[in-house]
């Protein structure tokens, strides 16, 4: 009798500890691109290898929780001499800063859409960002999509002032599956 009543209410209480579900990151599921513009026009670009995790709590987006790191020498662009410009120390410097970084700490529902927010660490400089995205989690899947602006200067980032326009605008679209 204590068993059946022990099994009742731990099934009553299934729904309330739900399990979250677990998604790795790679470069195969997970695309960043950027578009830096200057007054002559624009370059697109963006990184080959990321890795990290993002876990969801069922189908509730804002239960999200997302660690990313990102290959800085990875970094491609439309134009092989720009490629390595990018990569020295007047952009990325990748030497002696060859990852970035990208955790959420807070996700919260808008409209029919979601703000993601996160630190965003490049550069060896961290800064808390707030993004715009489209997310659709399952128990087998995790989509997210998104498309914003930065000012690269916010992270030390200031070579070809004037030249170069400080705003980036980058896109992230994530298609990951158990």
């Amino acid at each position: 009798m204590i068993r059946r009543m022990l099994s009742i209410a731990v099934l009553a209480l299934l729904p309330i500890f739900t399990l979250a579900s677990d998604f790795p990151l790679t470069g195969s599921n997970t695309e960043i691109k950027f578009v830096g513009t200057k007054p002559q026009g624009k370059h697109d670009g963006g990184f080959k290898t990321v890795t990290g995790n993002a876990s969801v709590k069922g189908t509730d987006a804002t239960s999200l929780q997302l660690k990313l790191d990102i290959d800085v020498n990875s970094l491609y662009s439309d134009n092989d001499k720009l490629t390595t410009h990018l990569k020295s120390p007047d952009f990325f410097g990748v030497k002696s800063n060859p990852k970035a970084m990208f955790e959420v700490t807070k996700v919260e529902k808008d409209g029919a859409d979601y703000k993601v927010t996160g630190d965003f660490t490049m550069l060896g400089k961290k800064n808390s960002i707030t993004i715009p995205a489209k997310i659709a989690a399952t128990d087998d899947s995790l989509t997210l999509t998104t498309s914003f602006s930065i000012d690269r200067t916010k992270w030390g980032m200031s070579y070809g002032q004037g030249k170069v326009d400080n705003m980036v605008k980058l896109s992230v679209s994530l298609k990951a599956k158990k």
